[in-house]
């Protein structure tokens, strides 16, 4: 009796990993489920490759990283990695501010910087942010290229670290130096202002308030140490988020409170009544200290989401302006090629010439110290001077969670031509730059997106008076609910 031979059995075929995408500004996602060190080193891998193709890797990486939980692990990873194509390392000794990386980048001579880093998300997210030689975010062209090569694993050069290429550097001292020449430190110190620091527990912590120290501006900080739950609020500087911050301008009596997020890029304040100064005034007040005060020159760059009001203050001045879709990318990339003073974008990121093509939330808040001290008036008059000039426009967002399904509903209901009537007002122009953003009579205007680096649909709006803001941002939500 013949004996059948036993059947070989398949080996199963490994399932193809998920697609890693870059948004808005870099790639993020939810830390042990997107972000596990498998997916951390294929990125890793794929900005080895790319750097071996379009950069030179003798000038080095350097690689930092934030508050986040396990952000210093991944952090070390992608340097190991990173020198397995010979590029030596400059790995942060502690959590750092974007900006701080961004600016070690470009005064160091390195290839390109790594920021391990969710900004703004809240605490389960991580992620990756490049920057290029010139310390700002990566080109859209550099990340076609990252995500090519992350496309074909095949490509990707093999594992082998080289830790002898890694040197674990403290890139506070430059930075913070660098931050003391750029804001006029003394005429804030002569002032006698009372400062409140809120690096809401992310990389910024200690920098402000030990700047300010060492030149005797009295600061008080909240937050200040780091916490990878980030005391259970997201790290995102908004009114709703800065209550701890609100409570320490008004028991200390501070001229302002300054907040920074999660990697201390975005700013946002508030006035010494407490009020919430939205970062379209900190863009507009800044804008006007750097031409009026300081008698610098060059053009203004802004997101399809900023105020008006820096449309107004570029007709003013006399200076070219630019519209880009969301994204600082898109600032950093004209920045580098046109003489533009000045870039920001409505979540609080702005970023200034000769300093950097980048935001700094950091410098920024310093910005804001000094025009107090300038003007010689409280945070809220000078804002007030502001609508004065070239107001009034007030502004409010809405972030709405919803399912994919309905946020593609959403998003084409908006999108449609026969939307004509959104509430009480009726459409008499529309814009698609990034989104839609639709012009109301006597009523502003509202723009309705998703986000780029958030699963959200957001909702901005200005108009002139803040209760027809509020009202335009209802009905938009009604018609987004109901999609």
């Amino acid at each position: 009796m013949a004996v059948k031979s036993p059947k070989k059995r398949k080996t199963p075929r490994r399932a193809a990993a998920p697609p890693i995408r870059f948004g808005t500004d870099g790639w993020r996602g939810l830390i042990a489920r997107d972000f596990t060190f498998e997916n951390a080193t294929r990125v890793a891998r794929a900005l080895a490759r790319w750097l071996t193709e379009f950069e030179d890797t003798r000038g080095g990486v350097v690689v930092a990283y934030d508050t986040r939980f396990l952000a210093d692990r991944f952090a070390r990873r992608v340097a190991e990695i990173l020198t397995s194509v010979g590029a030596p390392v400059r790995l942060a000794t502690a959590p750092t501010p974007t900006p701080a990386l961004s600016y070690a980048v470009r005064t160091s001579g390195a290839a390109a910087g790594v920021m391990l880093t969710a900004s703004h998300n809240t605490y389960p997210w991580l992620g990756i942010k490049l920057k290029e030689r010139y310390g700002g975010s990566a080109s859209a062209r550099a990340v076609k290229e990252v995500e090519r090569c992350l496309a074909d694993e095949s490509r990707l050069p093999r594992v082998s670290p080289r830790p002898r290429l890694i040197e674990v550097v403290d890139l506070k001292p430059a930075y913070v130096a660098r931050l003391a020449e750029l804001a006029d430190l003394d005429r804030i110190a002569a002032a006698g202002l009372r400062l409140a620091i809120d690096p809401m527990h992310g990389s910024g912590a200690g920098y402000l308030k030990a700047l300010l120290d060492e030149r005797g501006i009295a600061a008080v900080e909240v937050r200040g140490t780091p916490d990878p739950l980030f005391g259970g609020v997201q790290p995102e500087p908004i009114d709703a988020n800065l209550e701890p911050l609100r409570s320490a301008v008004l028991r200390e009596k501070c001229d302002a409170g300054l907040a920074t997020d999660g990697d201390a890029d975005r700013v946002a304040a508030l006035d010494a009544g407490g009020n919430f100064v939205d970062p379209h005034k900190i863009f507009a007040l800044v804008f006007r200290h750097l031409v009026e005060r300081r008698s610098l020159t060059g053009g203004v760059a802004k997101t399809f989401s900023v105020s008006k009001m820096i449309d107004r203050m570029a007709e003013r001045y006399g200076v070219e302006l630019v519209e880009t879709p969301i994204g600082f990318k898109y600032i950093a990339e004209l920045m580098l090629e046109r003489d533009l003073l000045i870039g920001g974008e409505e979540s609080g990121g702005i970023g200034i010439r000769p300093h950097l093509a980048e935001r700094d939330g950091l410098l920024v808040s310093l910005l804001l110290a000094e025009i107090v001290a300038v003007e010689a008036k409280p945070l809220a008059e000078c804002v007030a001077d502001l609508q004065k000039e070239f107001g009034p426009l007030h502004y409010r967002r809405l972030d709405l969670t919803l399912d994919p399904a309905q946020k593609q509903r959403a998003l084409q209901r908006f999108a449609a031509d026969d939307l004509r009537r959104v509430g009480d007002w009726t459409v008499v122009g529309r814009e698609d730059l990034d989104g839609t953003k639709l012009y109301l009579l006597n009523a502003g205007w509202v723009l309705v997106r998703a986000s780029g680096t958030e699963p959200v649909v957001r909702i901005y709006a200005e108009a002139p008076a803040a209760e027809l803001a509020e009202r335009v941002v209802a009905a938009v939500r009604g018609l987004v609910r109901s999609a």
